[in-house]
């Protein structure tokens, strides 16, 4: 059965995609630790991380990169905090969360509700972002 990140891949699901290659996919958090909150994924399933060959390993971390200088340039913070924790949906992925405090990286507090509308608006400033510090 494909994961709901599978499904965002097909299109049969809706995101807020920040960033897209032919291999990765960044999309917002839909319930987000801090406003910003990015996960970068392969678009080919893959349950862990470790089980990916070395040149998508690569690939997905060098992206994350990329995707987070963009995200620290929308949402202005200390540090882009990086979490790999994969148990709750069996598809590689990274999270990116604008961060200024070491709580704000607390996946045990209770998530933001943002809106659609928010979500959009936070999925422009990233890519256009990502469209300034790429050019």
């Amino acid at each position: 059965m494909a994961s709901i990140f599978s499904k965002i891949v097909d299109g049969e699901i809706p995101a807020h995609v920040v960033a897209e290659t032919t291999e990765f996919l960044a999309f917002l958090d839909v319930n987000p630790l801090t406003m910003g909150h990015v996960l970068v994924i392969p678009k080919k399933e893959i349950d862990y991380i470790f089980d990916m060959d070395e040149e998508s390993y690569f690939g997905l971390t060098l992206f994350a990169k990329i995707v987070a200088t963009g995200l620290k340039e929308a949402f202005p913070c200390k540090k882009v905090g990086v979490a790999v924790i994969g148990l709750e949906v069996p598809h590689v992925h990274i999270h990116l969360i604008p961060m200024n405090a070491v709580n704000d990286m607390n996946f045990s507090k209770e998530k933001l509700k943002p809106s659609q509308e928010e979500l959009a608006e936070a999925a422009i400033k990233i890519k256009a972002a990502l469209n300034e510090t790429t050019a």
